[in-house]
C-alpha cells in the first residue's frame, strides 16, 4: 500500500482539522444534522483524502489537480464556519479553528508551488534537450 501522503505535513494537518471540525460539529443544535454538520464534516473529510488520493496518482500534474480540489474544499469549509460564527452563539475559539485552515491553506499552496516549480523545470530540460538535438 502506498504511504506517501503520510508523510506529508499539509496531509498531517489536514487530519487534525478533520477531527477539530467533527469536535466542532457536536456543538451544532441537533436540526443542523442533515444540514451544516453533515456538510463541514463531508467536505473537512474530502480535504486530506484528496491529498492522499493525488499522492498516491502517477504524476505531478495529476497530484497538483488534488491538490486543487483540496484547496476549494478549504474555501468551503472557511465559508461555512463563518456562517456557524454568524448563526449561532457556540462556546468555541472561532480563531483557532480559523488558524487550523490557514495552516492547512499555507502547506497546500506550498505543495502546490514546489509542483509547479517541479513541473516548469522539467518541461524547461524537456525544450532544453529538443532545441540541442536539432
Amino acid at each position: 500500500m502506498i504511504k506517501r501522503h503520510r508523510k506529508l505535513s499539509v496531509w498531517q494537518k489536514a487530519i487534525e482539522l478533520t477531527e477539530h471540525i467533527y469536535m466542532f460539529t457536536q456543538l451544532l443544535p441537533d436540526d443542523e444534522r442533515f444540514g451544516l454538520t453533515s456538510q463541514m464534516r463531508r467536505c473537512s473529510v474530502s480535504i486530506p483524502s484528496n491529498i492522499a488520493e493525488g499522492a498516491s496518482r502517477h504524476s505531478d500534474k495529476e497530484f497538483l489537480r488534488f491538490l486543487n480540489i483540496s484547496k476549494g474544499s478549504l474555501a468551503e469549509l472557511e465559508t461555512q464556519l463563518i456562517l456557524c460564527s454568524r448563526l449561532y452563539k457556540l462556546n468555541w475559539n472561532f480563531n483557532e479553528t480559523f488558524q487550523c485552515i490557514e495552516t492547512v491553506f499555507a502547506l497546500n499552496e506550498a505543495l502546490r508551488s514546489r509542483l509547479l516549480r517541479s513541473m516548469n523545470a522539467q518541461a524547461s530540460s524537456v525544450q532544453l534537450q529538443a532545441s540541442s538535438e536539432e
